[in-house]
């Protein structure tokens, strides 16, 4: 077995623990700077509403730690469940054709991490957290093109 798919396997069993956890730490951070203000109070109106004060900031990097801890155990997912039978790549091994019916898995999973991709983009710009924007923007599509380079043994 290749370290790569023991690197993903145990992204993918220990991945939603992380996660979680640093969803804890993103809310816990947000009741704590609640009270703070979170626009600028100096400035443009149009620079404040795009550069959040201190306590948002601190914020936005624990929602870009807890969406880049999320979307490590997706990719992992998907590579897990794909080396079971539809994935050839050199560094999983050889896992053996065992699933005949996941012809559509490879294009199901680029389409759903591109999807999660852009929605998570808009919701994450609509709450003014462009760190955590910007992980999204450019992990997932790159993980989606990524998984969709895989030779399969239905292409």
């Amino acid at each position: 077995m290749g370290v790569g798919i023991l690197f993903f396997g145990l992204a993918f069993m220990g991945g939603w623990a992380a996660a979680i956890g640093a969803l804890v730490y993103a809310a816990v951070t947000l009741v704590r700077v609640w009270p703070e203000h979170w626009m600028r109070r100096r400035g443009h109106p149009v620079a404040r509403l795009l550069v959040p004060a201190r306590a948002y900031l601190r914020f936005d990097v624990a929602l870009a730690v807890t969406a880049l801890l999320a979307d490590l155990w997706l990719v992992s997912a998907a590579i897990v469940f794909g080396a079971d039978g539809v994935f050839t790549e050199d560094w999983m091994g050889y896992p053996g054709m065992t699933d005949p019916t996941g012809q559509g898995y490879q294009a199901g999973v680029v389409s759903a991490l591109r999807t999660t991709a852009w929605w998570t983009f808009g919701v994450a710009v609509f709450g003014r957290c462009w760190i955590t924007a910007g992980v999204q923007v450019c992990l997932l599509p790159l993980a989606a093109w990524w998984i969709g380079s895989f030779d399969t043994y239905y292409t």
